[in-house]
């Protein structure tokens, strides 16, 4: 095919040896087409370029079938899930998905920025829990925008996300079932809305079962597994050590294992550990790792439809979304060890 000829529908319909109206579908509506059949089309979509004319003819209308997603970890075990969702959710729809990579740099989000300014994105989805410093210089009033995995701390803007404070009561609630009553949290936050959130449903969990304040041993933390390694280091230099250690992500959670491991203690025997997230690491650590799962797939999906509704409405109806997690229940906790309960 000549490289000086826009591919057309046609195109990609004669190549497939489906109709055009089929082509259609499996671009607009996937989940209509039998999986042979998309297969089909996508490979010839992907022959012809036809998906690249097809954005090129919308940017020259003046207007864009292009989502900006905006992250600053794309290495998150968290990101592919989500994006699998909001991906799916927005070809459904006839849009396409920008991935913006911060590296958390605030100055690299400002400059995504741009593709909406200059009409290359139609809307905005946000991992990053924080609207990019200067944005308002940019443009003058936000475009179309949501909020996933991390509510959005300066911005005001819809938000779908994991019930965070009911993910951590339910983990709270099986260490304290368990006889656990010096539990530690790691990882509380006072910048990140997701962590102080699961800060929160660890100390309802507390203040139900009657544990005191004073009981509590609080550390702060960034999510990142040296965070983890960190405070099982401050916490072994201090007089009274926690029988439990219930922390902010699995992240933070294997940092803690790794850390209490290099001390020669056994997990659960010596001490439990609960994490957040339910990333693939977590059931191959050793113990497996008992966590909360995030519905990742489900956020992505309800995320897009809802930034999708604000395109075409103008409002969505709804502000924040949160999805029921499920507590994933392995082998890193048990019954408090005696030689701890006993201090």
């Amino acid at each position: 095919m000549s490289n000086s000829t826009p591919a057309t529908i046609e195109d990609v319909a004669r190549i497939a040896e489906v109709s055009i109206a089929t082509v259609s579908r499996a671009i607009h509506t996937p989940e209509k087409v039998a999986n042979s059949t998309r297969l089909k089309v996508n490979q010839a979509i992907a022959i012809t370029g036809y998906t690249t004319n097809a954005m090129a003819r919308s940017l020259r209308l003046g207007r864009s079938n292009m989502i900006l997603v905006v992250a600053p970890d794309i290495g998150d075990p968290n990101f592919s899930n989500i994006l699998i969702g909001l991906e799916n959710e927005a070809r459904a729809h006839g849009y396409g998905i920008l991935i913006g990579h911060t590296q958390n740099d605030a100055q690299r989000g400002l400059e995504y920025l741009k593709f909406l300014n200059s009409n290359q994105a139609a809307g905005l989805i946000l991992f990053t829990g924080i609207l990019p410093f200067g944005h308002q210089t940019m443009t003058a009033r936000l475009p179309p925008s949501v909020g996933v995995f991390e509510p959005v701390f300066n911005g005001g803007i819809p938000y779908v996300g994991v019930d965070d404070i009911e993910g951590a009561r339910k983990a709270v609630d099986l260490l304290l079932a368990e006889g656990h009553r010096r539990i530690a949290f790691i990882g509380d936050s006072k910048t990140r809305l997701a962590y102080s959130r699961r800060r929160q449903g660890y100390d309802d969990g507390l203040d139900a079962a009657g544990v005191a304040t004073g009981q509590r041993i609080i550390l702060e933390g960034d999510g990142t597994l040296e965070s983890g390694r960190h405070a099982v280091e401050q916490l072994f230099m201090r007089d009274t050590l926690p029988t439990a250690f219930m922390c902010v992500n699995d992240q933070t959670a294997i940092g803690v294992m790794i850390g209490l491991n290099a001390r020669g203690y056994d997990i659960p025997r010596d001490f439990s550990v609960t994490g957040f997230d339910d990333v693939p690491q977590a059931v191959f650590m050793s113990p497996p790792l008992t966590t909360v799962r995030q519905p990742r797939t489900a956020i992505g999906k309800q995320a897009m439809a809802l930034l999708l509704e604000f395109l075409g409405d103008g409002q969505p109806a709804e502000t924040e979304i949160l999805l029921q997690p499920d507590l994933v229940v392995r082998n890193s906790v048990s019954a408090p060890s005696k030689q701890w309960s006993k201090r």
